[in-house]
C-alpha cells in the first residue's frame, strides 16, 4: 500500500529525533491525542509514530471495511502496513488495552518488524472461562453490547468515567467520554464487539519477543489476574504493577507510565 494512502487512512503523525522507532497505538474509543502526556518524554531518543485506527480521530472513515475490521487481525494489518510504509524495523510497539493484542497479532505475522512489545492494561480474553479470570461473565458482555447497540452515546457517558477510574479527578472521565462520543458510533459498536468477544490466549505463547505488561493496581477492564496470566503465558514477558488505578494510566498517571517504560527499555538494553 502506498505511503500516502496509509498516512491518510490512519492519520499518521511522525515526531522525535531518534533513530529507533516507537509506535504508540491507542485503545478503544480513543485516538492518538491520548498519548500527548507520554510521548514528549521519548522524543529526544526515539522516532515516534502516532496514528488513529479507522473510525477514530482524523482517520479516513471512507477506508472503513466491515469485513476487514471484523477481527483484530484487520487492525493488526493496519499496524503492519504503517510500519512497512515507513520502512520501519526494530520497532518498540506500545499498545493500550485492545491495542496490546493488536500489536501481539502484528508481531505474530511479522516478527521481524519488532524489537519489543509494551502492553498497557492488556487482556487476551475479557470473558471468564474455566481456570481463567477475564473479569466479565458472558452475559455481562452481551448486556454491555446490547446497551451500546441501543444507545451508544448514553453508554459512553455512563461507562467512560467507570473505565477511567480516579473519580476524584472527574475531568479525566469527561475527556474519555468526549473521546468515546467523537468516535463513529457504528464503527465503535463493531470494534467493541470484536474487542470484547476476542480470545487471543493461544497467541501469547507464540511470541518470544521481549514484552512488558504494565498492570494498574485496580482496573475494572483488565484486573490483576489478567496481567498475571499474560506474564505467565508469554515466554519473555515482564510484569510491572503500577500504583496507578483505572484503565488509562497514560492519561491519569503519565509520569509513572513514562518511568516504568523507561526502566524496562533500559533494562532490556543492558540484557541485550
Amino acid at each position: 500500500m502506498e505511503k500516502s494512502a496509509v498516512i491518510k487512512r490512519n492519520n499518521v503523525s511522525v515526531l522525535g529525533e531518534g533513530t529507533q522507532t516507537m509506535v504508540f497505538a491507542h485503545g478503544f474509543g480513543c485516538d492518538q491525542n491520548v498519548w500527548r502526556y507520554v510521548t514528549p518524554a521519548f522524543e529526544k531518543d526515539y522516532k515516534i509514530i502516532l496514528f488513529d485506527y479507522v473510525g477514530a480521530g482524523k482517520s479516513d472513515l471512507k477506508a472503513y471495511d466491515k469485513e476487514r475490521y471484523d477481527s483484530l487481525e484487520g487492525y493488526a494489518q493496519d499496524v503492519i502496513e504503517i510500519c512497512e510504509a515507513f520502512d520501519l524495523e526494530d520497532v518498540i510497539f506500545v499498545g493500550h488495552s485492545v491495542s496490546s493484542m493488536i500489536g501481539l497479532l502484528a508481531a505474530k505475522e511479522k516478527p521481524n518488524l519488532f524489537n519489543s512489545l509494551i502492553f498497557i492494561g492488556p487482556s487476551p480474553r475479557y470473558i471468564n472461562d474455566t481456570d481463567y479470570i477475564g473479569g466479565f461473565e458472558r452475559k455481562d458482555i452481551e448486556d454491555l453490547l446490547d446497551v451500546m447497540d441501543n444507545n451508544y452515546l448514553g453508554w459512553s457517558k455512563n461507562m467512560a468515567p467507570v473505565i477511567m477510574g480516579n473519580p476524584e479527578r472527574p475531568e479525566l472521565g469527561e475527556e474519555l467520554t468526549n473521546n468515546f462520543c467523537a468516535t463513529d458510533p457504528e464503527i465503535a459498536r463493531q470494534f467493541a464487539r470484536v474487542t470484547f468477544l476476542s480470545d487471543n490466549r493461544k497467541d501469547l505463547p507464540l511470541i518470544s519477543l521481549p514484552s512488558l505488561t504494565l498492570q494498574c493496581s485496580e482496573d475494572i477492564i483488565a484486573p490483576k489476574e489478567v496481567g498475571e496470566y499474560v506474564a505467565k503465558v508469554m515466554p519473555n514477558n515482564t510484569m510491572m504493577v503500577m500504583n496507578a488505578t483505572g484503565h488509562c494510566p497514560h492519561m491519569s498517571a503519565p509520569e509513572e507510565t513514562i518511568e516504568m517504560i523507561k526502566e524496562y527499555l533500559n533494562s532490556t538494553k543492558v540484557a541485550s
